[in-house]
């Protein structure tokens, strides 16, 4: 989820105060798939997703109190956040969790970097937020041909580890449509108590909760007891759910407060390189050629979409 918040110019003499968050947040997102992995080996995708939530719902909650901020109480951003709960929270976080029973971390975590490619076609011709030019698409045909490239479009075997790439690709479509949503309807709109970026986070998360536990609940039943887990998936969901969906927010609004948006924005950029140096050194994952020569290519798909190759940096 992005929040526009302006530069914080008192900060101007201290601008690299921005940088260990910003740093904090590429290793924590990027290791995010390792954990995942590591999750679905005892625990079915829907429980691996509904936990991770659950626990990100608590430690946003905490941050509200040690912050002295309220919980959102108006009905019309409760309502407003039932798309981005759902579709932007909870069905990506099962997709990838999902996709993640039949590819490689490293490969999930390639997969996530595309969402910015998402984001443009339903900005655009959805909700309307962005312009179309020929720059963007440029960027977003560049793009899409680094995906095909990730996804070894010319591969006729692989059944399973197709269908996980795609579970993946859904995953980063899903943020695609919940990032310019909550642009749209959400940010700057003036609801009762003017509610903080982590406020908006943690009604987001409670939605996503609610939805989450329901769906894991109808599709593989009562969750299995704690006792019953070895520690290592016990930790990786409570790391997903505090860091992941917690900590790296309230890090993520300390970046663009000093440095601005544009520059939370890059750490897109590193996401991919964490999953992919963690999957090798930590699961002993394999990098095939196709996999990081497709990532650049959507990179720089990206790059050029946002205009950040240009000389002259876009409003």
């Amino acid at each position: 989820m992005t929040t526009t918040i302006a530069p914080d110019t008192t900060a101007a003499g201290t601008r690299s105060a921005w940088l260990p968050a910003f740093a904090a947040n590429a290793v924590i997102w990027g290791s995010s798939f390792i954990f995942i992995k590591i999750g679905v080996r005892e625990l079915h995708p829907t429980w691996v997703a509904a936990g991770r939530i659950t626990v990100g719902a608590l430690t946003l909650l905490a941050l509200l109190v040690v912050a002295g901020q309220r919980v959102p109480t108006d009905r019309r951003l409760w309502g407003h956040m039932l798309l981005p709960g759902v579709l932007g929270v909870a069905l990506p976080f099962t997709l990838f969790a999902y996709g993640e029973e039949r590819v490689d971390s490293l490969v999930a975590g390639i997969w996530n970097a595309t969402t910015a490619l998402w984001v443009l076609p339903f900005a655009v011709v959805v909700f309307r937020t962005e312009k179309f030019t020929a720059r963007s698409a440029g960027g977003l045909l560049l793009g899409f041909a680094g995906v095909l490239t990730v996804l070894g479009f010319w591969h006729t075997d692989g059944a399973s580890s197709l269908s996980g790439q795609l579970m993946c690709g859904a995953a980063a479509a899903c943020y695609g449509v919940s990032i310019p949503y909550i642009k749209r309807f959400v940010t700057g709109r003036g609801f009762t108590g003017n509610p903080s970026g982590v406020s908006l986070a943690f009604a987001q998360t409670v939605v996503a909760t609610a939805a989450s536990v329901l769906a894991a609940l109808l599709v593989s039943g009562a969750p299995p007891a704690v006792t019953g887990l070895s520690w290592p998936v016990i930790g990786s969901v409570v790391a997903l759910g505090v860091f992941g969906s917690g900590i790296a927010f309230a890090l993520n609004m300390r970046v663009i407060a000093v440095a601005g948006a544009s520059m939370a924005a890059f750490v897109t950029y590193l996401v991919p390189v964490v999953a992919t140096l963690l999957g090798i050194l930590v699961l002993d994952e394999s990098l095939h050629w196709n996999q990081p020569v497709g990532a650049l290519i959507v990179l720089l798909g990206v790059a050029v979409a946002q205009g950040a190759l240009s000389r002259r940096r876009p409003a």
